[in-house]
């Protein structure tokens, strides 16, 4: 066993900010976020950079507001501090079709993928994939409703990534982030 296992690792789960109701014969995947979706996803990146939660890697589902919705995380990221924004490298990102429409297992074997060096992992993915991965890392904070548009759900853990499983990563913190 290596002095990696014993490092905290944080998965921040994100559900999609606020998008547009989509008119018959749009393709749900091209939904557009909403001007309060956009300001949403904003809010959440200033709130994980408030909390020195910027990711070293995001795992984002290729749907339009989901896309949008890393864009405004990072925008608000970038501005929030007094300083200008945040120092450190930026985060690798990945757009990855399986996130869209994803079951839970699905979503978890995107994140066993990443980088071992990577501390802070952020998920932008969809309902209800996404709120029951949450319950199956953590099933003693299960919230029935599910993680709401824009909502985070920060869970820690010291597995390595290709390890984490049921039970192993309970949630530190959730916040809806509300423009």
């Amino acid at each position: 066993m290596t002095d990696s296992h014993a490092e905290t690792r944080t998965l921040v789960l994100l559900r999609h900010a606020k998008a547009e109701q989509g008119s018959e014969g749009t393709d749900d995947a091209e939904r557009p976020l909403s001007a309060r979706g956009e300001a949403d996803a904003a809010a959440a990146g200033a709130w994980l950079a408030h909390r020195d939660l910027l990711p070293d890697v995001v795992i984002c589902s290729t749907a339009r507001r989901t896309r949008q919705t890393w864009h405004g995380v990072a925008m608000g990221m970038a501005g929030s501090p007094p300083e200008g924004g945040p120092t450190g490298p930026r985060p690798t990102v990945r757009y990855e079709p399986g996130a869209y429409d994803a079951h839970p297992e699905e979503l978890l074997a995107l994140v066993r993928t990443a980088d071992s060096a990577a501390r802070v992992v952020l998920l932008i993915a969809h309902n209800p994939g996404v709120s029951l991965l949450s319950a199956f890392l953590d099933p003693e904070t299960v919230d029935e409703e599910g993680l709401r548009t824009a909502e985070l759900a920060v869970h820690r853990g010291v597995s390595a990534w290709t390890e984490w499983g049921r039970g192993g990563a309970p949630v530190a913190q959730r916040h809806t982030a509300r423009g």
